[in-house]
């Protein structure tokens, strides 16, 4: 069955009550073309947020053009949303970064057009060597879990 996109109700991305809006473009600029760029487009749309810890999170719509397996979101876009939050993660905690590694775990089929969470953590910090660990998740499903080596860039 295709899927029918409606413009006319855009997609709910609220944050928790205890959550803190987040301006991530003032932070790395136009570096979040990929994923954030077109808020308004048929692919992502994002809103970023800090939890009561500081930790980054996100909510995220998953368009008609991230389909993969029918109805449900792609393995590659879902990898790309990874990137960008756990790496913007590192960012927003003071870490200036490039994505060493990232290993992506799918968990569950993600459908189209519902908006996800994604909960990040910074794990460790040793050296130029940052980990973040994050998952893209509604309620308690789990659809995907990513571990994110970054590196600091030189000289920050």
């Amino acid at each position: 069955m295709p899927i029918i996109f409606n413009n006319s109700v855009p997609p709910d991305l609220t944050g928790d009550t205890n959550w803190s809006p987040f301006d991530a473009a003032a932070l790395v600029g136009k570096s979040l073309r990929f994923v954030s760029g077109d808020p308004e487009g048929n692919r992502f749309r994002v809103r970023y947020f800090r939890d009561q810890a500081q930790q980054l999170r996100a909510r995220i719509w998953f368009g008609p053009e991230t389909e993969g397996p029918p109805g449900n979101a792609h393995g590659g876009a879902i990898a790309a949303v990874l990137d960008e939050v756990l790496g913007l993660a590192a960012w927003a905690a003071g870490y200036p970064i490039v994505v060493g590694n990232l290993n992506v775990s799918f968990r569950s089929l993600l459908p189209l057009q519902e908006v996800v969470t994604v909960e990040t953590d910074i794990v460790s910090a040793a050296g130029r060597k940052i980990m973040v660990h994050g998952r893209i998740c509604r309620g308690k499903t789990v659809f995907a879990e990513g571990e994110c080596l970054c590196i600091t860039l030189p000289g920050s």
